[in-house]
């Protein structure tokens, strides 16, 4: 099965944080031709640094570097998943489950995964937790 890697994976693989080391190694085990990520999880990306930016978790010059970084191995290595209108329904219905404490975002990224039929890898236990109740197939990091 096709993998979808969320942006709290990949942020934590390109910065330093708990899981980094962690998620670096399973990143290094997987067939990077299975890995796919959508346009959401880029722009998420870029948002997540500024985040850390402001926060002072990172320099200017650090979040230059990273975005770098990320774009010389994501564009060759993942397949980017288009965001369609549908999958913005299929989320709607997904956050109709207000027992599951989706946020938008994130029942974007599964609405995207179940319309491609890609397991979602998060270290996001929320999100994890959801998507088998929703019928998207997930995997905890």
């Amino acid at each position: 099965m096709t993998l979808y890697l969320d942006t709290s994976a990949l942020v934590s693989a390109f910065t330093n944080e708990a899981a980094t080391e962690r998620v670096q190694d399973w990143l290094a085990e997987q067939d990077i031709e299975d890995c796919s990520i959508s346009s959401l999880v880029i722009t998420e990306f870029s948002s997540a640094l500024s985040i850390k930016l402001r926060t002072r978790h990172i320099t200017l010059a650090e979040r230059v570097d990273i975005l770098a970084a990320f774009a010389r191995f994501a564009t060759p290595n993942f397949h980017v998943l288009d965001v369609e209108p549908r999958q913005f329904r299929t989320a709607a219905v997904f956050a109709d489950h207000y027992e599951l404490g989706l946020r938008a975002a994130d029942a974007l990224h599964l609405a995207i995964c179940a319309d491609h039929g890609v397991r979602l890898c998060t270290l996001d236990r929320r999100l994890a937790d959801a998507g088998p109740a929703l019928g998207v197939a997930t995997q905890l990091l």
